[in-house]
């Protein structure tokens, strides 16, 4: 019961959108109807500025140091833990609170995975400094730097499980940027 009752409690933290709020608040507007109509960080960025950029990454990132937490905390194994984070996910890109149109889940898996494992901090920042200036476009080489904490904990020794967990996770941050993906790969072409 207590591992059903924390995914549940996981995905319900994920429907809390610090963009939404965080918008609403100090502009007076509806995310959802501004700029992309996204309820992340960039859009609250675009819509609102610095400060609205900084606060709603601050936001979402904390719901998945939350969830780890929590699940730390009720003793589960890492496996459940990372699952836990992957229902809060996916609560945060389709929020049953805004008729499921939310973020794109970056804040919130980057948060999750640096209270998992502080170490991941190393593998993001240095896999975006090594490709950023291949790939230049921040798009690219933030999800390819996510790809490669999968390829890092393997040679950290981290458990089988874990890591194949993290690496759905990371595979489900890209499929839910693929559009984003797709328009920018279009514009490289031309």
């Amino acid at each position: 019961m207590t591992i059903f009752s924390y995914f549940v409690i996981s995905y319900f933290l994920g429907t809390l959108m610090a963009g939404y709020i965080v918008v609403k608040f100090l502009g007076k507007k509806d995310i959802r109807v501004e700029g992309s109509g996204n309820v992340g960080a960039r859009n609250a960025g675009r819509v609102h500025g610095k400060l609205s950029f900084i606060l709603t990454f601050l936001g979402d990132a904390l719901k998945g140091v939350i969830v780890i937490l929590i699940g730390e905390y009720l003793e589960l194994s890492p496996e459940f833990i990372l699952i836990g984070l992957g229902f809060a996910i996916v609560d945060h890109v389709k929020p049953i609170t805004l008729r499921f149109k939310g973020g794109m889940g970056i804040s919130t898996f980057i948060g999750g995975m640096l209270a998992f494992e502080p170490l991941t901090a190393i593998v993001i920042v240095s896999g975006f400094l090594l490709l950023y200036p291949f790939l230049k476009s921040f798009t690219f080489a933030g999800l390819g730097s996510f790809v490669l904490i999968p390829l890092s904990f393997y040679f950290f020794g981290v458990q089988h499980l874990v890591n194949v967990i993290t690496g759905i996770l990371v595979m489900m941050i890209i499929f839910i940027h693929r559009e984003d993906i797709s328009v920018r790969l279009g514009k490289k072409g031309k």
